[in-house]
């Protein structure tokens, strides 16, 4: 099965490799808290022929992205896959600007902020710096959210031209499973209301104690779509926090940092 491309532009199947998407595949089976993974599990999680997963891993473990573990059976990222991350991290001129004003802004805000990216059919944090005075739950670097649910990923949603966003919600629906409709509705709602708010909210549909806004803006050099994002406790930061004190801090640091949506 050939994946949903990351990028807007149209799939050209004659330039595409399939072999070479179906092993970042493997690649990405691995999750915030994976350490190891057996044939089995990527077979699961990819969808892909056992006999495939096999020549893949070995494949890939000859090139140093993959490392298997003698002891246990199952593979493990190796330091291929962490060199790849070091050389996006060093080279994205947005990111060295954005850490001090992301510092600031969570000093200033009690609260943990973001920055991040579309993969596949989840956001990932490229940034994440939470507040030193206030107990928030926020994400490491590298670590994904579900489109539907985040405040991030419906930001990103909501910037993309009319027949990417339907083809995405389209292949969101159907990985969410039977939750799918219910999500995608939730989602929808938010994204129709970005026209006027300039952001998309994330109440509780994440974690239970967990709010959170978000705003996209364009990257000046390569003009990719980033999202930035605020979370904080439900419990001590409520719903009008968020609309009349961090919305609008978050959409002026998305003009500092780019072109906002």
């Amino acid at each position: 099965m050939t994946p949903l491309a990351t990028s807007t532009e149209p799939l050209d199947e004659r330039k595409f490799v399939v072999a070479l998407a179906r092993g970042l595949d493997l690649l990405r089976a691995f999750r915030p808290g994976d350490t190891l993974l057996a044939n089995r599990d990527f077979v699961e999680r990819t969808g892909l022929p056992k006999a495939t997963v096999n020549r893949l891993a070995y494949t890939l473990t000859v090139l140093g992205y993959l490392r298997l573990d003698q002891t246990h059976g199952k593979y493990a990222l190796d330091a291929g896959v962490l060199s790849l991350g070091f050389a996006l991290l060093s080279g994205n001129d947005t990111l060295e600007l954005a850490r001090p004003h992301l510092r600031n802004f969570a000093r200033e805000v009690g609260a943990a902020v973001s920055l991040g990216c579309r993969d596949g059919l989840d956001m990932i944090y490229l940034e994440t710096i939470r507040s030193e005075t206030v107990l928030t739950l926020g994400l490491a670097s590298g670590s994904k959210l579900s489109m539907l649910t985040s405040s991030m990923g419906r930001a990103y949603l909501a910037v993309q031209p009319p027949d990417v966003r339907t083809a995405l919600l389209a292949e969101l629906k159907k990985a969410a499973g039977k939750a799918g409709p219910l999500l995608v509705a939730d989602a929808q709602a938010e994204i129709a209301a970005f026209a006027t708010e300039r952001c998309c909210y994330s109440f509780r549909a994440w974690h239970d104690d967990v709010n959170a806004v978000a705003v996209p803006f364009r990257e000046p050099r390569d003009g990719r779509w980033l999202v930035l994002s605020c979370s904080g406790p439900a419990s001590s930061m409520g719903e009008d926090v968020f609309r009349d004190n961090v919305a609008p801090r978050l959409k002026e640091l998305a003009r500092r940092l780019g072109e906002p949506g």
